[in-house]
């Protein structure tokens, strides 16, 4: 048989999942009442009160509950709770470091999965605001002017760490990935080289020297794809020099390549991969294939005449 604090607590829970907030927490009250002793009943006001946004009372009774708890050796899983709700309340009261000590303190008593979650949303937001406190757009182009120094002086690596400072200074600034990459490019880490192009390009998928730069390192053994990207580099500046070069480059690279080493070639290209990969596309290459005469109607939609010249270009699809 319940007891009478038990009863309380129990009206106390109905009460609270209907969200009738003041009768929950008058339940809660006379629990405690009843029966100081029992951690159960502040953790279940504590959460009364954090539905109400009322964060300061959470952590006023979860303390209170705390030092009850202590007292009398309650289970660590409940002093876990009451830790962590303490430390939720900070959280929403937007004070980080408080949240992060107490979520701390709660995986001490209790690893809980749940607390281990919310903790690394505060590990999270911590590192988001030290982050925003090192933005300074200034110090960021002092950084990237460093950077240019030494890279004239041929210190290749010397210069990424002053390169890599300024994308931490500001991280929304598309130069210093391009120039980061052209580091990388000197010193053969061709992958990390890639990875800056196209952080440039997203950055800023106007700034061209992101394409000529992503070009220069496809063409030394994917010709198809440096070609495209040529492309688009040519159509940000037609007048481009570097950027004509490079493409009639690639041109005369994959006109000197077998039609099966052209092909196999293409199949590197993303863009080429799309294509092949889109079921529209497969369909009507598979009903050009059994009737030519189709391609003719298919070819009346520009976006599909696009797509093919390209598959002909590449030399994955021939014509007859």
């Amino acid at each position: 048989m319940a007891t009478p604090a038990l009863a309380a607590k129990e009206r106390g829970n109905a009460a609270y999942k209907a969200k009738k907030f003041a009768e929950a927490i008058a339940a809660y009250d006379e629990a405690i009442a009843l029966d100081p002793t029992d951690i159960t009943f502040y953790n279940n006001k504590g959460a009364v009160h954090f539905e109400k946004g009322e964060y300061d009372q959470v952590i006023e009774v979860c303390t209170k509950g705390l030092d009850v708890g202590r007292e009398q050796r309650a289970d660590y899983k409940h002093v876990a709770k009451s830790l962590s709700r303490i430390g939720k309340a900070y959280l929403k009261k937007g004070d980080l470091d408080s949240a992060m000590t107490f979520y701390d303190k709660a995986i001490c008593e209790h690893r809980d999965p749940a607390i281990l979650k919310e903790r690394s949303e505060v590990v999270k937001l911590i590192k988001e605001r030290e982050d925003l406190a090192f933005i300074d757009p200034i110090k960021s182009t002092e950084e990237k002017n460093k950077g240019n120094e030494v890279f004239k002086q041929g210190k290749y690596a010397d210069a990424i760490p002053f390169y890599t400072n300024a994308i931490k200074r500001n991280p929304q600034d598309h130069v210093p990935y391009s120039n980061r990459a052209a580091c990388y490019t000197k010193l053969m880490e061709f992958g990390l080289a890639m990875e800056d192009c196209n952080k440039c390009i997203e950055l800023n998928p106007t700034f061209i020297k992101g394409y000529l730069r992503k070009a220069a390192l496809l063409k030394i053994d994917k010709p198809t794809e440096a070609k495209g990207v040529y492309e688009k580099a040519l159509e940000l500046d037609p007048n481009n020099m570097e950027a004509q070069q490079g493409y009639q480059h690639c041109a005369n690279q994959m006109r000197n390549l077998s039609p099966e080493e052209r092909a196999k070639s293409a199949m590197k290209d993303p863009e080429i991969q799309r294509i092949l990969q889109d079921p529209a596309m497969q369909i009507i290459l598979e009903q050009m294939q059994k009737d030519p005469t189709a391609a003719q109607e298919h070819l009346k939609n520009p976006q599909v005449a696009e797509k093919f010249q390209k598959l002909v270009q590449s030399g994955i699809v021939s014509i007859r």
